[in-house]
């Protein structure tokens, strides 16, 4: 991951608005900050979450609170809980869909 030139910045997630995704179950409240090609978030997925789609882009996700399930297209499955974190990369076969049966809070970034 390449961060781009930009000052020194603070983020006050409670003030960032969030946006509803829907999934195809359950809902994702993502709050977004964005520079250049960086991607940092802060989501929550609704208990009974599943992703729409399968997702190929790289991201480093920690799982802040619940427990988050991700699936790999290739039938494997993770099992992640608060303090935990995956690493994907935007190259390979490791596309993924998230899914959650209690909710959970997350910090990507991508």
């Amino acid at each position: 991951m390449k961060l781009p030139g930009l000052a020194f910045t603070a983020t006050d997630w409670s003030a960032v608005k969030p946006v509803e995704h829907a999934g195809e179950t359950g809902m994702a409240l993502c709050r977004t900050f964005s520079a250049g090609d960086l991607r940092v978030r802060m989501v929550e997925y609704t208990a009974g979450y599943l992703a729409d789609h399968w997702c190929d882009r790289g991201h480093v996700l920690l799982v802040l609170d619940g427990e988050l399930e991700t699936e790999l297209r290739d039938g494997r499955r993770f099992r992640l809980t608060a303090g935990m974190s995956y690493q994907v990369s935007d190259f390979g076969d490791a596309a993924h869909r998230s899914s959650t049966r209690t909710g959970c809070r997350l910090f990507i970034v991508d």
